[in-house]
């Protein structure tokens, strides 16, 4: 039985140092370095996956062995999550990465592929890119070529499906990882000579923006720190997912403003069927958790922001904006309004989303 166990850990070893090393082994690795028979290293080999020690990576093609992974040797996923938003044909993809500099390699890559990306941001660890559905051809290789980057984006039956083009560490991602991710359905890939192209399977969730203001009073409290409990609260709801937390300083010659006149907006994904739940259960949670009577909630869906609701945002910055105003270009817009007069500043969160922080905390920076 000693002999056994020794033979076990110095073959398992062999495994991982190969995993460790090339991403997979053979049984012919083991084979010439443990210096066994073919046979009994394909006993090993066969022991251990059914031990759950190592799993079948790629089966036999042709004269291409099969290939093998220790599961003790691969690294802990990178990606957290992944998922996906749709308004019409506009499609924003995140990608929720455990560091920042892998959130920025990919960003960086991406762009420089081009495709159909329209737009590549990164915020800390969560990189968030737009596309529109379709596809066009990208190069990929090595240096001075793009690693990494994002051929088409196609929809079919309530999913996304991200087209990626890969070689080398990203493709070893796409491979390995990207499948454990949270959000991500399934992955698809095929393999060309050194190039992995790859169909990432996703559903196709509704982006939500809400906004809220006046929840604090002269006695304490803070709307930005009630968003970040909010969105903690909504997120906890099955299928909604958070995005981003933001502050809009508004206009500061407001005379009944608290202190810094500010309000605050929250952006999460959510699946179509939790959308009622999800405007429900922020109505409630604000309305109980508000320290001023005249709280006010503005609730958006979609992807885009139209010229009307940008120039109300712009507006709400440089005047004193009146509720009947609000509810005007609100019920225009589809957005919905919960609360008192703070819905004129959740309105103007919501109608500056998506612009970047240092506009959004300058009001005197210029609109277009």
């Amino acid at each position: 039985m000693t002999s056994v166990l020794e033979h076990r850990r110095e073959y398992l070893h062999l495994m991982r140092q190969f995993t460790l090393d090339n991403n997979f082994f053979t049984v012919t690795d083991i084979q010439k370095s443990a210096g066994i028979p073919r046979s009994t290293a394909q006993d090993w080999v066969t022991r251990l996956v059914h031990e759950g020690c190592v799993f079948l990576k790629d089966e036999k093609r042709g004269r291409s062995p099969a290939r093998y992974a220790a599961i003790s040797a691969l690294p802990q996923s990178t990606c957290r999550r992944i998922f996906t938003t749709v308004d019409g044909d506009i499609v924003e993809i995140y990608h929720d990465c455990v560091s920042g500099a892998c959130a920025a390699y990919c960003g960086y890559h991406h762009t420089l592929a081009g495709g159909v990306l329209k737009t590549v941001e990164r915020d800390g660890t969560l990189l968030r890119e737009t596309a529109r559905i379709g596809e066009q051809d990208i190069s990929i290789g090595l240096f001075p070529l793009s690693a990494v980057g994002i051929s088409g984006v196609s929809q079919e039956k309530g999913f996304v499906i991200q087209h990626i083009r890969c070689t080398g560490g990203p493709a070893y991602s796409v491979t390995d990882m990207m499948s454990r991710a949270e959000g991500v359905i399934r992955v698809e890939p095929t393999h060309e000579k050194t190039v992995v192209e790859a169909k990432i399977w996703t559903k196709a969730l509704v982006h939500v923006t809400i906004g809220i203001d006046d929840t604090d009073s002269s006695d304490g409290g803070a709307t930005f720190a009630l968003a970040l409990a909010l969105l903690t609260q909504v997120t906890r709801i099955k299928g909604v997912l958070p995005i981003s937390h933001h502050v809009v300083m508004l206009n500061q010659q407001v005379v009944e403003k608290t202190a810094g006149n500010s309000a605050s907006y929250i952006e999460v994904a959510a699946m179509q069927s939790q959308v009622e739940n999800l405007i429900e259960k922020t109505r409630r949670f604000v309305a109980d958790e508000s320290l001023s009577p005249n709280w006010g909630i503005a609730i958006s869906t979609g992807l885009t922001i139209s010229p009307g609701l940008r120039k109300y945002g712009k507006l709400v910055r440089e005047q004193v904006i009146t509720r009947s105003a609000a509810d005007t270009i609100a019920g225009q817009e589809g957005i919905i309004l919960f609360g008192g007069k703070g819905v004129i500043g959740a309105l103007g969160a919501v109608a500056l989303a998506r612009l970047p922080d240092e506009v959004l905390l300058d009001p005197a920076q210029k609109i277009a």
